[in-house]
């Protein structure tokens, strides 16, 4: 299997005072998600659910807001003068081209040939230039790097980046003042995890809010790597051969940086199944009005799978994105919500 990992542009944790930062930089550009609270979704579970929706946000995921503040950096240090090279399955991808888009940087994307279709128009539509190749034979990295060398441009890495961590934790920080504005305060959050850049970010900033927050991994089965590695206390690798709908989140491995802060601030981690994330798709469809993709459906699959239980809790969870093909959002909408 070719190599997932990335390699970050510093070693250095971010900090909550990082993640401050990234939320003035990407102010203005990057939207503000509501938060959102469903009566029959609590009625159903039992406990008050608080819902993020990055399924909302410029490009239809949280990709975006890391971009933006990595892109910023770069152009504010004057290292952007050659482009940037990013790698992705999609939301990266389209994060990185509508940042480049906006900040006048030349990008260039390498993407699976497999990536849903949507996901690759959509890197195109924002003026990004995308390299396909072959996920079971060809390593994104390598081509990632050659590109960059040739062109003398950056690379900006999906997750495994100081200034990546801190522009996705600004999530974190939204949800803790939009729920302290409601008096709400949270017993447990819930955030889909592949590389980890997401959840590191965003625990960061709620655990510095909420120091007994409970934060738990969503992934899919068979590339629960973050959960298993939080059991061994290392980074430990998903078995070859697994398969999912949620093409969002088969990193094989957990990033370094990203690991090194998820090891001290999650509660540990839940898996669903591909069927439990196709019913929770057509749920947010059809009682919450949201179009969801299946790696943005992992935390709600997890609560009405019944992996958590919410009675008498506060809780909130991340919808990381919407972007998904018709063919997939219909087999969806075949099922019972």
């Amino acid at each position: 299997m070719p190599s997932t990992t990335s390699s970050p542009a510093s070693d250095a944790l971010p900090t909550v005072g990082d993640i401050e930062a990234a939320a003035g930089r990407i102010a203005g550009a990057a939207v503000e998600t509501p938060l959102l609270e469903s009566p029959a979704l609590n009625e159903r579970l039992g406990g008050r659910v608080f819902i993020k929706p990055e399924s909302l946000q410029r490009t239809g995921s949280f990709k975006f807001r890391g971009a933006y503040n990595k892109l910023k950096r770069l152009s504010e240090q004057g290292a952007a003068a050659g482009g940037v090279v990013a790698f992705s399955s999609g939301n990266h991808a389209q994060g990185v081209a509508a940042a480049a888009e906006l900040l006048g940087i030349k990008a260039a994307i390498v993407m699976p040939a497999d990536a849903p279709a949507i996901k690759i128009a959509n890197t195109r539509g924002y003026g990004a230039e995308v390299v396909l190749y072959d996920r079971a034979r060809e390593d994104r990295e390598a081509i990632a790097r050659k590109l960059a060398k040739d062109r003398g441009a950056a690379i900006v890495a999906p997750y495994d980046d100081p200034d990546i961590i801190a522009g996705q934790g600004t999530v974190g920080l939204e949800i803790a003042r939009q729920a302290t504005a409601r008096a709400a305060d949270l017993d447990a959050a819930l955030l889909p995890v592949s590389g980890g850049g997401l959840i590191s970010g965003t625990a960061l900033a709620l655990k510095a809010h909420w120091p007994d927050l409970r934060v738990l991994a969503c992934e899919p089965a068979g590339f629960d790597d973050t959960a298993r590695s939080l059991v061994a206390g290392r980074r430990v690798a998903i078995e070859e051969g697994g398969m999912t709908i949620c093409d969002g989140l088969q990193a094989s491995t957990p990033g370094r940086l990203t690991f090194a802060l998820n090891q001290r601030l999650l509660a540990g981690g839940l898996t669903v199944a591909d069927e439990d994330v196709l019913s929770a798709m057509a749920f947010a469809f059809r009682v919450l009005k949201l179009v969801v993709e299946p790696s943005g459906a992992v935390c709600l699959a997890a609560l009405l799978s019944g992996k958590l239980d919410c009675r008498g809790r506060r809780i909130a969870l991340v919808i990381s994105g919407g972007n998904v093909d018709a063919g997939m959002f219909r087999r969806a909408l075949d099922r019972q919500g």
